[in-house]
């Protein structure tokens, strides 16, 4: 067992599938010499070389078709989109050729690419390299996607993604590079589409992902001063997300808070609110509680960005007032 940061277990992982498998490559901007942007792919040019880490021109456009391109010829390409909000420049070939390729070739053509990308407020960055886009795809079907909270999750995650014969979308929130964690020398793959209970609870559930879960689990530990037990479901793949576990938990707690740093409207939870509206809404002793960003650009001002994000305290007084009873 070793402690690690989420950065060095997103490289350890591709290094483990490239040894494993020559028919992974990477490409990306300054992914190679320079290590990328977040030195995530930092020495794996010097081992694997520049048929392998492929450094591309600053054209998103051309990366993605390159990246679908080799997917559709048998090759295994990890592609950086060095921020989330530059998924928009690729979203067309993604969604029009990669997310259908095997829908509409019976399953005779896969496309096994997967797009890392980070995201997230929080460094700074102003509202074009700030945002979680990742609500837009929500509605895109053949394409998966998957945001690790921890580096033992970024690393089996990651290693499931390439070995995915569909597309996947991998969501690195960018305050979470350098959080630190175990893994141990034999970590197993983590199977995507199945969320995890990182904490049991009877009287509230919490649904998150990426870097709201250890905001939800520092939440959950001060709702125990009022009596609250909380349960924390960390997703892990948003899409397709796993419905069995969130209804298993819903039947014993009878309250649900969905938490995410994405705006709320079109984001993830309101998918996930709809299904639990479907199938679990005879489960429910209050209303769903949403905690999100609000509605507007992330703000360059640092004072306006940190009441942009999602807060400790607007997670707890949610779960305060669907559990009025305990206090």
């Amino acid at each position: 067992m070793k402690i690690i940061t989420l950065r060095e277990a997103i490289n350890q992982a591709l290094m483990r599938e490239m040894e494993e498998d020559d028919k992974v490559i990477l490409l990306g901007e300054d992914i190679g010499l320079h290590g990328g942007a977040m030195q995530v792919t930092v020495n794996l040019f010097n081992k694997f070389g520049a048929d392998r880490v492929i450094d591309t021109p600053l054209s998103e456009y051309a990366l993605i078709g390159a990246g679908i391109g080799s997917a559709f010829m048998g090759i295994k390409p990890v592609v950086e989109i060095m921020f989330t909000d530059f998924i928009t420049l690729i979203a067309d070939q993604l969604i029009n050729n990669a997310a259908k390729a095997c829908y509409t070739t019976e399953g005779e053509q896969t496309c096994p690419l997967v797009v890392r990308t980070m995201y997230g407020a929080g460094s700074r960055s102003g509202p074009h390299h700030s945002q979680s886009l990742e609500g837009l795809f929500m509605g895109i079907p053949g394409i998966k996607m998957v945001a690790p909270s921890n580096p033992a999750d970024a690393y089996g995650l990651l290693r499931s993604a390439i070995r995915d014969p569909n597309p996947v979308i991998y969501f690195e929130h960018k305050r979470l590079y350098g959080i630190r964690g175990p893994l141990s020398d034999n970590e197993d793959l983590i199977p995507l589409e199945k969320a995890k209970v990182i904490r049991e609870g009877s009287d509230l559930t919490l649904i998150t992902y990426g870097a709201m879960v250890q905001k939800s689990i520092d939440a959950a530990k001060e709702l125990e001063n009022y009596g609250i037990s909380v349960e924390i479901i960390d997703l892990r793949t948003i899409k397709p997300f796993d419905k069995e576990t969130i209804i298993t938990s819903l039947k014993k707690t009878g309250r649900v808070i969905l938490v995410q740093e994405a705006c709320k409207q079109g984001g993830a939870s309101p998918e996930i609110a709809a299904m639990i509206s479907e199938e679990g809404i005879e489960y429910l002793d209050a209303p769903i509680g949403f905690v999100s960003a609000p509605d507007t650009p992330v703000p360059f001002s640092p004072t306006l960005e940190d009441y942009f994000i999602p807060k400790i305290e607007d997670i707890i007084e949610t779960a305060k007032y669907l559990t009025v009873s305990k206090y």
